[in-house]
């Protein structure tokens, strides 16, 4: 077989829509189908030769398009960002101690395979590593989740171009108008995908290529004319293999292993023998051989013998353009479930065969690609990605640079206002003290607010008659009770101590080469500190006169 890879870009979010979710959303697989790849260059093929639909009956369209022993159109999943390599889905028998979890605290765990693994090393409290997608760099498994964005939106009406109010029809009693909300979670842009075709020929090769070459352009995917699915093709990397194989392990590598390993590297349709789609995993407790090891015995030409199985179960669907109607939706064995099996005699041919043209149904669409006894490690160490510093551009002009620095001021103020809000969520004033107290500090740190003179609060809270001393005095505030009048006198004589922020050397905020914190020099000019030391005072105030109501 020859291979074609080739980069996707996605220039927007892109909308490849599965089966989760509620009936009001619409959420994309993780990976770009193969099927939306061969429809966009279906389309492409159509536009070139000028074609109202395509001609079944003519080999070279079959050849292309709809033969599986000709063509495989594999999905595209995403590229790994150390090395550049097309990730694969993460194996189902692959887990980890329940409590050990990837991020800054912990950059790297240890995960076990459990077709590999002894019973007696199993961590105490296994749980599943996640969904997601994982390359091996190195002497490490790095996982790779893709970055999705989730956009609401309104039915309108197409003439209208708006909501219409929905009304019940007094003759037919049927609810019309549109302004129903719906949202959709797509694959977000800025990602790159690694796709694959599979052709059996030179000559399709060199069409193939042709018609990928013609435009970097490629739309995929649902709602195009909604600003999703427009993607890139990196015409500088399209590659033409004669050897390639997903794994990048050798088939004689493969040969001796104590079991017979089957891993999914995409989802697979498979019927029994009734023609009924099935998702029965193959079990030694089983009488009736199930459709998965019938479809082995076709290639081995022995049955092989179950002995365990790490398997999930999915539905898969699409979308026929000729049609202008969905696909009907099928149970399938989902990407990644691992079947292990006694071992048996196989030969490196037998293997070819099984990784080349796959299992069961829709293979020319990049289902049933298996991989025959690829893992090997019992245990290992696996990473999250490492992030990379993005270089912040320069800026030449001077309007640039004042509006960089407009930007980042309002993206402080933004970050404070999110701290203030955060500060009402916490236990505000509590205690007998009067409303009229509580107005008269409102009152004076409004006034104080306008120049940001903390020095009138603390001259109101210095000449308190001795009864409303005793209130503010013996009033509490916040989670530890602190005394009020106390925690007032601290926030309004060192206000650029921030205190009442957990984490104050995280507002900062960079555009371009213009930086913004609370300390610098627009912070002391605008008085910062003390005017939002104010507004907290007057939230706190305000928020205990409507608790006594």
């Amino acid at each position: 077989m020859k291979i074609i890879t080739f980069s996707l870009h996605t220039q927007q979010p892109l909308l490849a829509t599965s089966f989760q979710g509620d009936p009001n959303s619409d959420v994309s697989y993780s990976f770009i189908p193969g099927s939306m790849i061969r429809g966009a260059i279906i389309g492409r093929y159509m536009k070139q030769h000028q074609l109202s639909e395509l001609d079944l009956s003519n080999d070279a369209v079959k050849h292309l398009f709809f033969d599986a022993n000709s063509t495989c159109y594999l999905n595209g999943y995403l590229r790994s960002s150390q090395e550049g390599k097309r990730t694969l889905p993460v194996p189902r028998s692959w887990f980890k101690d329940k409590d050990a979890e990837l991020g800054d605290k912990s950059p790297e765990i240890t995960a076990y395979d459990f077709s590999i693994l002894d019973r007696e090393n199993e961590p105490e409290t296994p749980k599943f590593v996640g969904e997601g997608f994982w390359t091996e760099e190195g002497d490490c498994v790095r996982f790779y989740k893709e970055k999705r964005r989730i956009n609401i939106h309104n039915q309108r009406d197409r003439k209208k171009g708006r909501s219409t109010p929905i009304k019940r029809d007094p003759q037919t009693k049927q609810l019309k108008g549109e302004g129903e909300i719906f949202s959709y979670e797509a694959i977000d842009a800025a990602q790159t995908f690694e796709a694959v075709i599979l052709c059996s020929s030179e000559d399709n090769v060199k069409l193939l290529k042709d018609l990928l070459q013609l435009s970097p352009e490629l739309w995929l995917g649902g709602s195009q004319s909604a600003g999703y699915g427009h993607t890139k093709i990196d015409l500088d990397h399209i590659n033409c293999h004669d050897a390639w194989d997903e794994v990048s392990i050798p088939i004689e590598d493969r040969i001796d292993n104590d079991s017979f390993t089957i891993t999914l590297l995409s989802d697979m349709i498979l019927r029994d023998e009734w023609g009924q789609y099935a998702v029965i995993p193959p079990s030694a407790q089983h009488e009736v051989s199930v459709p998965l090891i019938k479809e082995l015995e076709k290639f081995l030409g022995v049955e092989p013998q179950p002995k365990r199985s790490f398997t999930s179960s999915t539905l898969v669907g699409g979308f026929n353009r000729k049609w202008g109607l969905p696909l009907p939706q099928v149970p399938a064995l989902a990407a990644g479930s691992v079947f292990v099996f006694e071992k048996i005699s196989i030969t490196p041919k037998q293997i070819q065969q099984l990784e080349t043209y796959g299992i069961g149904e829709r293979i020319v669409e990049g289902f049933g690609r298996v991989v025959v006894n690829w893992l090997e490690k019992a245990d290992f160490q696996a990473k999250q990605p490492e992030t990379r510093k993005s270089s912040q551009p320069t800026l030449k002009q001077e309007a640039s640079r004042s509006l960089a620095a407009e930007m980042a001021e309002r993206l402080l103020l933004k970050k404070l206002e999110q701290a203030l809000q955060k500060q009402m969520g916490y236990p505000g004033i509590q205690g007998e003290i009067s409303n009229s107290q509580l107005s008269r500090l409102l009152l004076v740190a409004r006034q104080a607010l306008t120049t940001g003179d903390c020095d009138l609060v603390l001259s109101l809270l210095d000449n308190l008659p001795a009864n409303a001393r005793g209130q503010f005095e013996r009033a509490k505030i916040g989670e530890n009770k602190d005394f009020l009048k106390q925690k007032l006198y601290e926030w309004l004589r060192d206000p650029m101590s921030w205190s009442w922020i957990s984490n104050p050397q995280d507002l900062t905020v960079k555009v371009a080469e213009t930086e913004r914190s609370i300390t610098d020099e627009f912070a002391i000019e605008n008085k910062l500190a003390e005017k939002y030391t104010l507004r907290l005072i007057m939230a706190v105030t305000k928020k205990a006169m409507k608790e006594k109501i």
